[in-house]
């Protein structure tokens, strides 16, 4: 009896254990760990690869010194060659591209025009810094009105929080410049350099975005407390005014006029003027932005041929949300050849850090073998790395050349960098199409190059998208 009382004791703990172990299921056991020791390689190759492996970057051992060979620097379609900038510790690559593709439009107006033209032959640097002081102030303000707007709402409603977790950042979208350039201007850069918070934004955007988040708080109890909206436009700019003396502490305060030589390439003075920044847009760019250019994308989990508009991903609050058309990559590298053959760079970004070789500047899918490596595959396609955020628009570029084979398809790109003149080849990146095809996301086109239909398409009512999205973070 003693027996039978002992095991049927034993069976029942033995059932209060599994029944423990089952209510836990999910985690690691011990069980698994022996699943997973086991199937270790334990090879003499395998040892040797592991232990170079832990005393080597992965890079150097995964890269595929064979395909370098494939990278040429020749290319049937390129446009004029024009400085390289580097926008050093900062995510402001966004502008550096839109102002590279103003600056090159500039160039190429007055080099097709006669030897009679006062600014015939003239090149132009815009000044990065200028710009950078307002989309600062402007996402300033942006923040503080989109708290006011939602300032009813509880705080970890998504709106709201979307705004006191990223009150500040130095990224953005062509949509930006546009919207920029046409309210405050341009201005040299000679007339306004960098400084070194300029080149190095972290500090200074902590500081400013710590102080928008405790003035968010406080305009939401100015709301709670029934203030009018007077008196919150009052405060709002109170607020603002500290937002403005410390980006003119770090950045410099903008300039109102300055006196500026236009010069050819090799130097020679042209035209000598006095300007606002708003008269030297008129006299380099010539036109408003808005409505010239369409933003095309390649997002494959979405149909094609549908327009999608991003909120509250603007750099103004009474600017441009950006707005997209989808497209296969196919129809977007059409565009894109049209835009070069015709001699126009173009604003692009892509998912610069896959598969590059920082040292030549070449960008191809083979150039590094991961699966090899480490003995497994890396199968999920492009709409699976969006989705899952192990892909998405990082940085943004512009794009310069093209390489056609005889029937007129993409072989090769290049685009010009803003990462000094020293990185990659002479300052740009080299893509084969296959690359280009997997990790490019983002064109703007000048709306010449595209077709009524096309047109047609961007002109339709956008279906609205939520800046949380994997793929529609902004460009840095």
């Amino acid at each position: 009896m003693q027996k039978l009382i002992l095991t049927a004791c034993l069976l029942l703990a033995t059932t209060a254990m599994n029944a423990q172990k089952t209510a836990k299921d999910g985690g690691i056991s011990s069980d698994m760990i022996q699943q997973m020791e086991g199937r270790q390689p334990a090879s003499a190759a395998d040892r040797a690869l592991a232990n170079a492996i832990a005393q080597n970057k992965i890079d150097d051992l995964a890269k595929n010194y064979r395909n370098g060979a494939a990278m040429t620097t020749t290319f049937s379609v390129e446009t004029p060659a024009q400085s390289i900038h580097d926008q050093q510790s900062s995510g402001r690559c966004w502008m550096f591209s839109g102002l590279n593709v103003l600056r090159a439009n500039f160039a190429k107006a007055h080099a097709d025009t006669d030897a009679t033209d006062a600014l015939h032959g003239a090149v132009v640097e815009y000044s990065q810094a200028y710009l950078f002081f307002y989309d600062q102030l402007e996402k300033a303000n942006l923040m503080l009105q989109g708290t006011i707007d939602n300032a009813r709402k509880p705080m970890d409603d998504t709106r709201v929080q979307f705004f006191f977790k990223n009150p500040l950042n130095d990224g953005g979208t062509f949509c930006g410049v546009a919207d920029l350039t046409e309210k405050y201007g341009l201005v040299p850069m000679s007339v306004m350099p960098e400084t070194y918070n300029s080149d190095n934004t972290s500090r200074m955007s902590k500081l400013i975005a710590s102080k928008l988040r405790e003035y968010g708080l406080e305009l939401r109890r100015m709301v709670a407390s029934g203030k009018t909206a007077a008196q919150l436009r009052a405060r709002k700019t109170e607020m603002l005014g500290t937002v403005y003396h410390m980006l003119a502490m770090t950045l410099g305060e903008p300039v109102k006029t300055f006196t500026y030589t236009f010069r050819d390439k090799d130097g020679k003075a042209l035209l000598t003027k006095t300007y606002t920044p708003k008269s030297f847009y008129d006299t380099t760019v010539g036109h408003p932005l808005n409505g010239t250019f369409i933003m095309v994308m390649n997002d494959p989990r979405r149909p094609y041929h549908k327009t999608y508009e991003v909120a509250y991903d603007r750099h103004t609050y009474d600017g441009h949300n950006w707005k997209y058309l989808n497209l296969p990559m196919e129809e977007i590298a059409q565009l894109a050849i049209a835009s070069l053959k015709d001699g126009h760079k173009l604003y692009s970004s892509y998912d610069v850090g896959k598969q590059l070789d920082r040292k030549s500047g070449f960008c191809d899918t083979d150039n590094y073998d991961y699966a090899t490596l480490f003995g497994t595959t890396f199968p999920m396609d492009k709409a699976d790395r969006i989705a899952t955020f192990d892909s998405g628009s990082t940085h943004a570029m512009t794009l310069t050349a093209v390489d056609l084979d005889a029937k007129g398809q993409p072989l090769k790109w290049k685009v010009e960098n803003s990462w000094g003149a020293t990185y990659g080849y002479k300052g740009c990146l080299i893509m084969t199409n296959r690359w280009f095809n997997e990790y490019m996301f983002r064109l703007v086109v000048n709306k010449k190059y595209a077709s009524s239909q096309l047109l047609a398409e961007f002109d339709q009512k956008p279906t609205e998208v939520m800046p949380e999205d994997p793929l529609f973070g902004t460009d840095d």
